[in-house]
């Protein structure tokens, strides 16, 4: 059953995707090349995200009407819900923002309210595991909001409204090169299947999530890796991150496997802010080509290899988690830390290297 949910939604997004560049090119919705950080070719479409939001929420509504037996355990229908308004939420924005190019102060809002959304409906951990044994409580105080039958947790919710964010928004600054977010949008998917199934803590309906996910994200792959025939958007990219941040939390709150798999690019993201705001003394908004996965490209690796580097580590340190203990997490975290700076100063150095000769 797993896999017939994957490839139906492998097969609806690979299928949908071209029909999505159609849409986008016919009115106009293109990214053109022409600064200094942007490479490819020509104009490219955008709202290639909507491929992916649409075969996922196919397939899942669809194995949810038909098949319920597989959810109501730990994924519940009012979950469900807040999950989708909130994605629905982020491809509204989305749009909006690949067609008009809005400002920061009004895209913000865009992953406020899904995340908002999420948490409102029931998406939050209670408990998260301790490192150093035992569980953490993280459900103090409940408001009882009995009118719309919602009971938002404090401080679960807070906790997870920042993750919620912070996924998102990594997967934003992530996608700077064909195929990089839905790449590890799909491994992601793929661990938190593996975790929910080959694990004592078998999770049928957070699995069944987890490989769909991971089928619309391939499927738009195949059109996505380079040389891309379409962009996932600003939507698109908010929601591959909203989608492994919701992932993490409904399989179990298994925060350290997304956590090692986006990892990377998240200690990027920092390092990036801490950049910007720190030593720069300008906005962390503007954009420049101090990522990482930039800086690969000026120390000769070509796009698809800088790609797949960044797959790799993605794959190997969140693959690594699936079968290590808590601390054990915790270790490979550091682990993870230490080769950001390696990597970082590797990179760094034969940039100035390369510009100095």
């Amino acid at each position: 059953m797993f896999l017939l949910g994957g490839i139906l939604a492998f097969g609806i997004s690979l299928i949908l995707t071209p029909l999505v560049r159609r849409f986008s090119a016919a009115r106009g919705i293109l990214d053109v090349p022409g600064v200094d950080r942007k490479k490819h070719r020509g104009p490219t479409p955008l709202l290639g995200g909507f491929a992916i939001f649409f075969s996922f929420w196919a397939v899942l509504g669809a194995f949810s009407f038909f098949l319920p037996i597989f959810f109501w355990r730990s994924v519940s229908p009012q979950q469900l819900l807040g999950v989708f308004l909130g994605s629905a939420a982020l491809m509204i924005f989305g749009y909006f923002d690949d067609k008009y190019s809005l400002r920061p102060h009004i895209q913000i809002w865009g992953p406020i309210l899904a995340a908002a959304l999420a948490l409102v409906f029931g998406v939050g951990a209670r408990f998260i595991t301790n490192p150093l044994g035992g569980i953490l409580r993280l459900d103090f105080y409940q408001l009882n909001i009995e009118w719309l039958g919602l009971w938002p947790v404090f401080p679960a919710n807070v906790i997870a409204f920042v993750w919620l964010t912070g996924t998102m928004y990594t997967m934003k600054i992530l996608d700077g090169l064909d195929g990089l977010v839905s790449g590890i949008a799909a491994i992601g998917g793929l661990l938190i299947f593996l975790f929910a199934t080959i694990t004592r803590y078998t999770q049928s309906d957070a699995a069944l999530v987890s490989i769909i996910f991971t089928g619309s994200a391939l499927g738009f792959l195949v059109w996505n890796f380079y040389p891309a025939k379409i962009f996932l958007g600003e939507g698109g990219s908010l929601f591959c991150g909203f989608m492994l941040g919701v992932l993490a939390v409904i399989a179990g709150g298994k925060i350290a496997i997304a956590l090692l798999v986006i990892g990377i690019p998240a200690l990027d993201l920092v390092w990036v802010v801490c950049r910007r705001v720190f030593w720069e003394r300008r906005s962390f908004a503007l954009a420049d080509r101090g990522h990482l996965h930039y800086r690969l490209l000026d120390i000769g690796l070509s796009e698809r290899q800088a790609v797949l580097t960044l797959c790799l580590f993605s794959f190997l340190f969140g693959g690594i988690a699936l079968f290590l203990p808590s601390r054990g997490k915790l270790l490979a975290l550091g682990i993870l830390i230490a080769a950001m700076i390696i990597l970082s100063i590797v990179t760094i150095s034969r940039s100035k290297k390369d510009k100095s000769g």
